[in-house]
């Protein structure tokens, strides 16, 4: 079983002593139920699993009053040697989004602190008007994302490269060439792997790229007959439009989504709903463009000049043709290289818990990804090869303007620090910390 940085915070639940039921939002097949069952098992002693896709039938038990005694003594009848020990029981509800009502008992069940209360599925952000009543300050949240790299190299057996690599990031002192070097070939190959757990394992048990790539074409597809069994009627074609989109939209570097790319003549009044549902299922991850670079970046946002990125870069390659993977690892991609390299630093940066702004003032500046870094603006720039110009991080730097003294450039090259600009291996994003 692949070891995953959830079941930290899952144990950090585990040990408060007032415990509200745990809600685990993701895309589907992040992981979600393998890694709340292995915590389940090993932490208590009485685990119970109800999935309501599997068990239809047990959407019963929350209907009516929605006491936790009533639930409890509903699950007693349909659980055989149902029995619950205080502070040792776990209930894990699976596809909760299939059970609105259980979404509504949440509230009622965080009252009850015999029974602790885990509950996970794919689609919250988008089914949510099924929902009578909100649990609203009664439940904790918690996302979780597809590996990140660090999790990557865990998977692959490199336990110890992790600490390798943060005392060079924090010392600012290059990586050993030969670790660079197969650091480098590795990120390479997550990058076309990806990090949905069923694809990184299948390439750690089999090494078969075509495998891996007809996994990742099947979630894609899963994701396709998501967006019609649950978007609106009016909205499934456009969601489904807008989603397929993405590749060629990302070709068009740091220029924002354009709508007329899904359909000509395509606006953000017919298609602008169907971003934000891509993004209320976790599927994608929208960038939004800064007005200007100053703290906070929430307040300088532009809502209506956004970038959108796949919430998984493996998937993102299995959308384009065959051999797309291989090109990738043997790095003999041509000019698709920038944008596919920019969705993984997309990724990387939202796992590692940042929000995703980009800066494009004018045609002749542009700036990749900014972030908030050791409390300051930064902006980050990504290079998928050992270019070292940034005649953009250059421009900002210099200029009184706006204010920034330091910046990141993420390439191939080695950790350095020049004239403000912390260079790093693009593997090292995992390291950024909000």
């Amino acid at each position: 079983m692949l070891k995953r940085k959830i079941e930290e915070s899952f144990i950090k639940w585990r040990l408060k002593s007032e415990r509200r039921p745990l809600v685990v939002q993701g895309a589907r097949q992040v992981g979600k139920t393998t890694s709340i069952r292995a915590f389940g098992k090993k932490e208590y002693s009485f685990f119970y699993e109800i999935n309501f896709i599997r068990n239809p039938s047990l959407l019963e038990v929350f209907e009516d009053d929605l006491s936790p005694q009533s639930i409890f003594s509903r699950l007693s009848l349909v659980i055989p040697g149902f029995h619950i020990e205080p502070g040792n029981t776990l209930i894990f509800l699976d596809e909760i989004q299939e059970c609105p009502n259980a979404r509504t008992a949440l509230k009622f069940l965080s009252e009850d602190k015999r029974v602790d209360i885990v509950a996970s599925g794919s689609l919250l952000g988008v089914r949510y008007k099924e929902v009578r009543s909100y649990p609203v300050g009664a439940v904790e949240y918690i996302e979780m994302f597809p590996l990140d790299f660090e999790e990557f190299l865990w998977a692959n057996g490199l336990e110890e490269i992790p600490d390798t690599l943060r005392h060079s990031f924090s010392s600012c002192s290059p990586v050993e060439p030969f670790i660079h070097k197969r650091i480098l070939d590795l990120f390479r190959i997550y990058i076309a792997v990806g990090g949905m757990p069923h694809a990184v394992e299948c390439y750690i048990e089999t090494g078969n790229f075509s495998s891996v790539r007809e996994i990742q074409r099947s979630i894609i597809r899963d994701y396709e007959l998501d967006i019609v069994k649950y978007a609106d009627n009016k909205d499934k074609q456009k969601v489904r439009a807008c989603f397929l989109s993405i590749p060629q939209q990302l070709e068009k570097e740091n220029i924002k989504f354009q709508y007329s790319i899904v359909e000509k003549g395509g606006t953000s009044r017919k298609f602008g709903d169907s971003i934000l549902w891509l993004s209320a299922a976790s599927v994608a991850c929208i960038c939004n463009n800064l007005k200007t670079l100053q703290l906070p970046l929430k307040a300088y946002e532009d809502t209506d000049s956004f970038r959108v990125f796949l919430a998984d870069t493996g998937l993102l390659v299995s959308m384009y043709e065959d051999g797309s993977a291989e090109d990738i690892i043997f790095d003999r991609i041509g000019a698709r290289k920038g944008p596919i390299y920019e969705n993984m630093i997309a990724q990387m940066l939202v796992a590692a818990g940042f929000p995703l702004y980009y800066f494009k003032p004018s045609q002749k500046l542009e700036i990749d990804f900014v972030i908030r870094f050791e409390n300051s603006v930064c902006p980050v720039e990504v290079k998928a090869g050992e270019n070292n110009r940034s005649k953009s991080l250059n421009t900002i730097l210099s200029s009184e303007k706006y204010g920034v003294t330091k910046a990141i450039r993420l390439s191939t090259r080695n950790v350095g620090c020049e004239n403000g600009i912390l260079s790093l291996p693009l593997y090292m994003t995992f390291l950024l910390k909000p």
